[in-house]
């Protein structure tokens, strides 16, 4: 199987994350979509991040109507910080018979550059990259496929700010997303 590896902090996972993987899904020929929430992006600071198993609920919750999207907690059981490069080599070491790719906004293709053995993952793995708004296409390299995809502009730290203010996040997330953070207090 071909599977597309979407690397988050998912903190928390919204509807920008769910259309994106959806459109890059239906656009290519992945046959599935694995959700990775990454409990440490060595280029994120931690200080805002809620417990690492809220985050995998919250990205279950949102996937568990679509049969193509899987949640995964594979970097739980790494070396910390989870470097991008060290998850593929393991999950393509674990799973031989797949095909592993990650997805990648333009406005983290500026920063690709400083990822560990980057030069690896374009060798060895596909990259799908999806716009992100004021991006402009400026990467060019064979292994970097540009799919076309909705701009949109919707921020986990929006949606953090907005929990903690009391204001609506309605229509920016998942029903049960919504109702599991404010079940849990989340981001208060």
């Amino acid at each position: 199987m071909k599977i597309g590896l979407f690397f988050g902090s998912f903190n928390p996972i919204h509807l920008g994350h769910l259309i994106i993987a959806e459109t890059i899904y239906d656009r290519t020929d992945l046959d599935e979509v694995w959700f990775v929430v990454s409990p440490q992006n060595p280029l994120k600071k931690r200080k805002s991040l809620v417990h690492e198993f809220d985050r995998l609920r919250m990205v279950e919750l949102a996937i568990e109507d679509n049969f193509h999207f899987r949640a995964s907690d594979v970097e739980f059981h790494m070396p910390r910080p989870s470097y991008t490069i060290d998850t593929l080599t393991y999950l393509s070491e674990k799973y031989p018979q797949h095909e592993f790719s990650i997805f990648l906004g333009s406005d983290n293709l500026k920063q690709f550059k400083k990822w560990k053995n980057y030069e690896q993952i374009l060798e060895h793995y596909q990259v799908y990259v999806y716009p992100r708004p004021g991006e402009k296409r400026e990467f060019d390299h064979p292994a970097v496929l540009w799919v076309d995809a909705p701009l949109l502009d919707i921020s986990a730290t929006f949606i953090r700010e907005s929990v903690l203010k009391g204001y609506s996040v309605k229509y920016l997330l998942p029903q049960k997303v919504e109702e599991y953070i404010l079940n849990k207090k989340l981001f208060l």
